[in-house]
């Protein structure tokens, strides 16, 4: 302990005689050896109240005493001893003296560093919960005596629940905090007496008593100061409610600082079951099920008041209140809760540095920013309960005399006052800066935006605008960005805005016509930007978003400008954009199992496992993905291969989920078919075989099922034959793949790869699909099968698959014959498809194209696997140039070639998808000469992809 003054050590050393005559004047050993002389003088420098205390219960100085302020147990381990007379005065007593015993404990720990302070702030929760519990228990008991015990209409028996808010709730209590409770109980009827209440009446009964027990003070003080005012309608409202008035309560009346107090909402007392669902009941207020940006609104209110509030008392120094206070570090957890609880059950965490924990995990707050606000948040808090530990006083400001703030700065270990106050004021500046950034970041709400686009705005309100006006202000041409414009506020769901939302859009739109104009494109970045707008115009929250958040609204304009494929995306899907201003934009789940741990965590957060509602999550994650990988292309923060990969990866991962949803319905149905797994497999072709996905791509999948279980019967409620279970399987799987929900279609699919073809039974048994394969195949059904993989279903049926394909692709071919059919085959396709011209070159179809590349190495492997059958392994281009160059059937200089051609190709075709045009390119030097470099390595190779000009003669 640091050197106190001597005005302080003549405190302590009077203070502990005093307590040792005390102990002398009871009988009491006081075993006062070094240590324990020591830790009793340390708790006298930071606590009058324990003073106080020692002083009226000397007792608790004797050894046993001593031995319960050492305890690590917290209170509930010792109510027991906690006996409650049935006169008031002896009950009111016995809690006054158990909570003063108890925070003494909690004191001594603190000050002699055997707890830490989330250690001290639980224990404290814990202390008040044991006696609202003593208390309730005793006001139940004594009202059940004169008026029988409460029942609902059903005649089922009721008790009250207690639910504790603030930080009562979040079991984060302060050391002389009051504690905030709503009282409520689960429905109308009477009480079952002689002497019968309404429960109305008998729950307000049974709340006062409950808080006449712990609050009305008494020779020996107060036990817990109660606040009720947060029930619905505050002072003015009833006591205690039944369940279905609190529920259409918040559903009429609610505000939003209610939202922000239910966050740390929890069943302390009483009927805890009935408070969970409560809690439940009210979910919906507080987390809406959408990303919610109007929690700005509600936040800015209470903080409004709050800022009144101190200007008023003066609280500029007050630990809670005050700038860089408590109360902010609060504000940004929770605005952060509020925003995203709805749709990410992780974030409904009641405790101030769970909250905050939940955030990071999650990538909402920084890691710098989380430790940054968790080092002031424990600062702040252990300051503050040294403050109120001081004279058990319910305050959180600093005392002014000098005495005071001596023994609070050596109380925590620091030389001096002034060192204790320099780091207080180091911690509130991070505290003040960080709330400024998230109430109102530089361009946001307050920013003014520029006269001209407010002028410009006012005559679309006006209908005053003409093209004239548009091209001055920098729209060229005029004409369709002023109609569009004009438009705006004409539209059924613009009128229909209530007035609040509509002064959001008149702060919003010159925002928005500056950032359009300054864009690459200014006419189509406006034009998209006015369908958004009209998109979202019934949704506040977007719009608040949109306010609020100036590098949205930058990135937005922007990805218009440059994007109209995904622009259309965000149109087609205002969710997208929260991914637009996400923070963990580089943070994408790459791999194929992160993305599938993603949608098995998304599945996971929802309330029920229903079909309708886990398709609208999966299509929503989907479309966010895809997205982020869209911007990321875009950006040119992934390149296209990796693009396509990851595309594909994304589709495998929907379709793995939604295969086993479709599997879990259908055993729900009809059971499941004996045997080791499902014994169905989906075997993915074409683009997602070979890994290379574009934004629009469809899905070419096949289905095959296990031959053995074909005529097996399943042990369902309602048995079917296998090979019927396997057929609805795969219906189900096509038809949800498919299907349109309120959250867009998955994919489309095609199944013509299938055998046979569409003439062909949607899904095959492996005996029938081997045959097929070995017999009635033509060659470039074996060419699609070299990009064929597996990427759902039973994981042995899937190693089977494999088995065959290799087997039929392995076997030995004529190396000649092969080139000859495989050209073929290419010129057929090129006379049929190819779209290039003169000025323009087909990217897939084109001479020296992407299919001149595939078809090429799909000759080579069918050629040489035979002999090198390592060339089997992979499916995507990419790596087929590789290992055809490490089996020596391509040289370097041939396999770079294919490796730089088939790259910047594919980044084309993906940059034309994401301007919404076919791929088709512009002919320019770059494009020639790789196009020219493919074909000189495939007629090298032996392949011959020309079209041979028809015979006219």
């Amino acid at each position: 302990m640091s050197k106190e003054s001597p005005a302080l050590r003549a405190l302590i050393d009077d203070r502990y005689a005093e307590l040792a005559a005390r102990c002398r004047a009871a009988g009491i050993p006081l075993h006062d050896d070094a240590g324990v002389a020591e830790r009793i003088r340390r708790t006298l420098l930071a606590s009058d109240f324990a003073y106080d205390t020692w002083f009226r219960q000397p007792q608790l100085l004797a050894p046993q005493g001593l031995e319960r302020l050492r305890a690590g147990s917290d209170a509930s381990a010792r109510i027991d001893a906690l006996k409650l007379d049935q006169d008031e005065a002896v009950c009111m007593t016995a809690l006054r003296r158990f909570r003063h015993a108890e925070a003494l404990r909690l004191v001594f720990r603190d000050v002699n560093g055997l707890d830490e302070l989330p250690d001290t702030l639980s224990a404290t929760s814990v202390l008040y919960e044991v006696l609202l519990a003593a208390a309730l228990g005793w006001s139940e008991q004594a009202l059940a005596a004169r008026y029988g015990h409460s029942r609902g209409h059903d005649g089922v028996l009721q008790r009250m629940v207690v639910v504790g808010f603030g930080k009562l709730g979040g079991s984060e209590l302060n050391f002389s905090s009051d504690i905030d409770l709503v009282l409520a109980y689960p429905s109308g009827g009477q009480s079952d007496g002689a002497r019968s209440l309404d429960n109305s009446e008998y729950f307000v009964r049974m709340g006062r008593q409950l808080v006449r027990l712990l609050h009305e003070p008494t020779v020996d003080g107060i036990c817990a100061r109660v606040d009720l005012r947060l029930r619905p309608f505050g002072n003015a409202g009833r006591l205690a409610l039944p369940f279905s008035a609190m529920e259409q309560y918040y559903q009429s009346e609610g505000r939003d600082w209610e939202r922000y107090a239910w966050i740390k909402a929890r069943p302390v007392a009483g009927d805890r079951n009935a408070g969970k669902q409560l809690q439940e009941l009210l979910r919906p207020f507080v987390y809406r099920k959408y990303l919610d940006y109007t929690a700005f609104a509600g936040l800015r209110e209470m903080k409004a008041l709050i800022d009144a509030e101190v200007a008023r008392k003066d609280l500029a120094d007050n630990l809670k209140l005050g700038p860089g206070g408590i109360r902010e570090i609060e504000f940004v957890v929770q605005l952060t809760q509020l925003i995203r609880g709805g749709r990410e059950p992780s974030m409904r965490v009641r405790g101030l540095l769970p909250a905050l924990t939940a955030c990071e995990a999650r990538g909402h707050i920084s890691a710098a920013r989380a430790r940054a606000l968790r080092e002031a948040y424990i600062y702040l808090r252990r300051v503050e309960n040294r403050v109120q530990m001081l004279r058990d006083a319910q305050t959180h400001d600093i005392p002014d005399d000098a005495l005071s703030r001596e023994r609070i700065a050596l109380g925590l270990g620091k030389a001096s006052w002034e060192a204790l106050s320099a780091e207080l004021a180091h911690h509130r500046a991070i505290v003040s800066e960080e709330f400024a950034e998230v109430l109102m970041p530089q361009g946001g709400r307050t920013a003014s935006a520029p006269v001209e686009d407010v002028a410009l705005w006012q005559k679309v309100c006006a209908e005053s605008l003409d093209p004239s006006t548009m091209e001055a202000s920098g729209f060229v041409p005029g004409a369709e960005a002023a109609e569009a414009l004009l438009k705006l506020p004409q539209a059924a769901a613009v009128r229909a805005m209530p007035a609040r939302s509509r002064e959001q859009l008149d702060r919003l739109m010159p925002q928005l016509l500056a950032l359009a104009r300054e864009s690459a494109a200014p006419v189509p970045c406006l034009l998209r930007l006015c369908r958004l707008v009209q998109a979202v115009a019934r949704r506040s929250s977007y719009l608040a978003l949109l306010e609020e958040q100036p590098a949205a609204r930058r990135r937005l304009a922007s990805l218009f400008a440059a994007s109209a494929f995904l622009a259309e995306r965000v149109i087609a899907q205002p969710l997208l954009l929260d991914d637009v201003l996400d923070p963990r934009i580089d943070q994408l789940p790459l791999k194929r199992a992160d993305i599938s741990a993603e949608i098995s965590r998304v599945l996971g957060t929802l309330d029920e496992r229903e079909a309708e509602a886990e398709l609208e999550r999966i299509n929503e994650f989907k479309a966010s993905t895809a997205f982020r990988l869209g911007l990321a292309f875009n950006d040119g923060r992934a390149d296209a291969v990796a693009t396509a990969r990851r595309l594909a990866a994304l589709a495998e991962s929907v379709v793995l989920a939604v295969t086993a949803m479709a599997e879990r319905e259908l055993m729900t149905q009809h059971g499941r078919l004996p045997g080791e797994g499902s014994g169905f497999a989906v075997l993915g072709y074409g683009s997602l075989g070979g890994e290379e996905l574009g934004f629009a791509s469809d899905l070419d999948l096949v289905f095959v099922y296990d031959t053995r279980r074909a005529h097996e019967m399943s042990d369902g409620p309602r048995p079917i034959e296998g090979s019927r279970w396997y057929q609805r399987l795969a219906q189900r799987v096509m038809n949800w793949l498919t299907v349109l929900t309120r959250a867009g279609r998955l994919y489309e699919v095609d199944t013509r790869l299938r055998p046979d073809g569409s003439k062909g039974l949607l899904v095959s048994s492996l005996y029938a699909f081997t045959e097929y394969q070995k017999s009635r195949a033509w060659t470039w059904e074996h060419q699609a099968l070299l990009r064929a993989r597996p990427v759902a279903g039973d994981a042995a049926l899937n190693a089977e698959l494999a088995e065959v394909r290799r087997g039929i692709l392995a076997v030995p071919r004529d190396s000649a014959a092969v080139m000859l059919e495989v050209s073929t085959m290419r010129q057929r396709w090129r006379a049929e498809r190819d779209r290039s011209d003169e000025r323009q070159f087909d990217l897939k179809q084109g001479h020296g194209g992407l299919l001149d590349i595939e078809f090429a190495l799909q000759g080579l492997v069918l050629a040489h696997a035979a002999d090198y059958p390592g060339l089997l392994l992979p499916t995507a281009n990419a790596a087929l140039i590789e290992a055809c160059r490490e089996a020596g059937l391509l040289d370097t200089a041939q396999a770079e070639v294919l490796t730089r051609a088939h790259g910047e190709m594919l980044r084309r075709a993906l940059a034309c998808t994401l301007d919404l045009r076919s791929r088709i390119a512009p002919r320019d030097e770059v494009l020639e000469r790789l196009a020219a470099e493919v074909e000189q390595v495939t007629r090298a190779l032996g392949f011959d992809f020309h079209v041979k000009p028809k015979d006219n003669g």
